[in-house]
């Protein structure tokens, strides 16, 4: 019997630098043998070099809900490609490095399912196998496995029994998984995963089985951190997070697994070491904590509190702890001095100058080769002088939140699509419509949801140019399809914290510098203004915005672009973008991070110039 002996995590502030050697000696992970990157056609990050099976993004994934105790299953995993209908493969066919996609280099496989005649993505499930021991430590927890994310549709067995399975490529999920394990022996994972890309019609954002232009390499399987953590009987579910800065007070809610009979919810925040404020309620019931002279979040001043949040009882059993933090912020759409409808940071116009950020990356696709990769994108934006990321149909890990929230940049969130554009015919998918929309609002749930507490995102975006729309009127837009638009932003919409972009701009051509797919829903009004400095005028209730321009050099035409704030009056600009992504050379850095494309000082120097006009 081999016992695997658990280190426990080291907790900092100063990035929520918990680790924890992925693998470990009871799994497969414990050895490199079998696994090198494979060198691809658009090369490696200078990052790649830092990752092995031993390190995998050994941070702890979930930044805003800290355990101490914790155990990372990143590392080599058996793998396999087989037919869809088998219950399992006949045997594995090699290592595959986790949390890294199938096609990507660092997985050592990179290699697409439909390289191989006859296999598509629809027909092939991929196969993923390791073993773990529980530490001796946790024993009398419950135990709690968590994929922070698995593309698309994910089943879960843990020695021979299945826990269940998940739909969806975006969001975190997690399994009891106490009563399924073996106690002082190994236990054996296994996860078969199904990513039926184009033919599913379900969210997949920019992946497709047929990478090329502005379609990129598929991310299929485990993507995110995989990992274990031992909790008390009644422990902490979740922690929804609201601040409000005009009552100077965070409203906590909190949810419990458990019997929560005879049990308390304690709240603490802290500023640095200083105790602020602290408060208890029962289970289920909101906690209003008063921060009283509360220093605001903004990207010129991205201050976080720190948040301790605790389970106590009268009974004698170790009641559970998580930390978290948040930042006191307020997003709204209302006037500026001149009268203007604007996008207002808390209680003021704040201009979001932007870049469309796609979060792909040479060697990990999908995934980050590292943590110092993921925080090397945010700085380079702020370097370049912008103070917003709009995250182009992908959602990102956790920790990528975490960074934009400590160094202070600005997230339009997209929704990923669920396909390529609007069809006047309907695509050859494998299920029925009204299946493929109840998706797509499970998914925007369960995406909002996974990223609620983040102060840094101030703006959901719903739809991308009508992606993943299927309308035989063309862009008339027909009423099933505004109907479904509409249900979308309603859900959107259910966050008062942030303001909601409902479309974002149309398709090339005679569509630019407006917006035919806008059906006068949402607070923002967005226009694609490739070519052209045509925009969309603020109204007197939404706001007005360019979400994507380009294709230029960007010293070159900024200038023109930046007049569009004072005159009609749009609120930000997206500027198409800040790294190269495949067959696609548009952006302020290559693909691999090398270098950047424009005068790095001269392109801060002009945004510097261009934020003191417009305080």
């Amino acid at each position: 019997m081999r016992i695997l002996f658990f280190t426990l995590a080291l907790f900092a502030w100063n990035g929520f630098a918990q680790t924890n050697t992925p693998g470990g000696s009871g799994g497969l992970a414990s050895s490199a043998v079998g696994w090198k990157p494979v060198v691809g056609k658009y090369g490696l990050t200078r990052w790649a070099a830092e990752v092995f099976p031993t390190n995998a993004l050994p941070e702890y994934p979930r930044p805003q809900m800290t355990r101490e105790r914790w155990l990372n299953l990143n590392g080599l995993w058996d793998y396999a490609v087989a037919a869809k209908e088998l219950a399992q493969p006949g045997k594995y066919q090699g290592k595959l490095l986790v949390p890294f996609p199938l096609e990507s280099p660092l997985s050592g496989v990179g290699q697409m399912i439909n390289v191989v005649p006859e296999q598509t993505y629809a027909n092939r499930r991929l196969w993923y196998r390791r073993s773990f021991t529980i530490p001796v430590a946790w024993q009398g927890n419950r135990i709690l496995l968590h994929f922070g994310a698995v593309n698309w549709e994910a089943t879960v067995h843990l020695n021979g029994r299945e826990l269940g399975v998940h739909r969806g490529g975006y969001d975190g999920f997690s399994f009891d998984v106490t009563d399924s394990l073996r106690q002082g022996a190994e236990n054996e994972l296994v996860v078969a995963v199904w990513n039926p890309l184009d033919v599913g019609g379900y969210p997949r954002g920019k992946q497709t089985d047929k990478p090329g232009g502005i379609w990129y390499t598929p991310s299929s399987g485990i993507w995110q951190t995989v990992w274990l953590e031992p909790v008390p009987a009644v422990s902490i579910g979740n922690v929804n997070l609201i601040p409000d800065i005009d009552r100077s007070e965070l409203q906590l809610s909190c949810a419990l697994r458990g019997d929560s009979a005879g049990v308390r919810v304690k709240a603490t925040v802290l500023d640095g070491e200083r105790v602020v404020t602290e408060a208890t309620a029962d289970p289920g019931k909101p906690i209003n904590l008063k921060v009283p002279n509360a220093k605001l979040w903004s990207p010129d001043s991205p201050f976080l509190y720190r948040l301790k949040v605790s389970v106590q009882s009268s009974q004698s059993h170790q009641g559970d702890t998580v930390e978290s933090y948040f930042g006191m912020r307020k997003v709204s759409v209302g006037k500026d001095k001149d009268g203007i409808t604007r996008i207002l940071l808390n209680n003021r116009f704040v201009l979001h100058n932007g870049v469309l950020d796609q979060g792909f990356w040479p060697d990990g696709l999908y995934t980050a080769p590292t943590d110092a990769a993921l925080r090397y994108d945010i700085e380079a934006i702020k370097r370049l002088g912008f103070n917003l990321s709009r995250k182009h149909l992908k959602v990102e890990p956790g920790r990528w939140y975490y960074w934009a929230d400590k160094l202070g940049l600005l997230v339009w969130q997209d929704m990923p699509s669920s396909g390529d554009g609007i069809h006047a015919k309907p695509p050859t998918y494998l299920t029925p419509s009204i299946e493929r929309q109840e998706q797509f609002g499970a998914e925007l749930r369960h995406v909002i949801s996974d990223r609620y507490n983040h102060p840094s995102i101030v703006s959901w975006v719903v739809f991308n140019e009508g992606m993943g729309l299927w309308n035989p009127g063309g862009y008339k837009l027909d009423e099933d399809i505004r109907a479904f638009m509409r249900r979308m932003t309603d859900i959107a919409s259910r966050d008062k914290t942030r303001v909601i972009n409902a479309e974002s701009g149309a398709p090339m051509g005679e569509y630019q510098g407006w917006n035919v797919l806008d059906i006068g829903i949402g607070q923002v009004m967005d226009a694609h203004s490739y070519g052209t400095t045509k925009c969309i005028t603020p109204t007197e209730q939404r706001a007005s915005v360019i979400g994507e321009y380009g294709y230029a050099k960007y010293l070159t035409v900024c200038d023109k672009y930046h007049e569009l704030v004072r005159q009609p009056g749009i609120s930000g600009l997206v500027w198409t973008q800040i790294t190269d992504v495949e067959d696609e050379r548009n952006g302020l850095m290559t693909y691999d991070r090398g270098q950047f494309t424009e005068d790095a000082e001269k392109v801060a120097a002009k945004n510097a110039e261009f934020s003191r006009r417009f305080p």
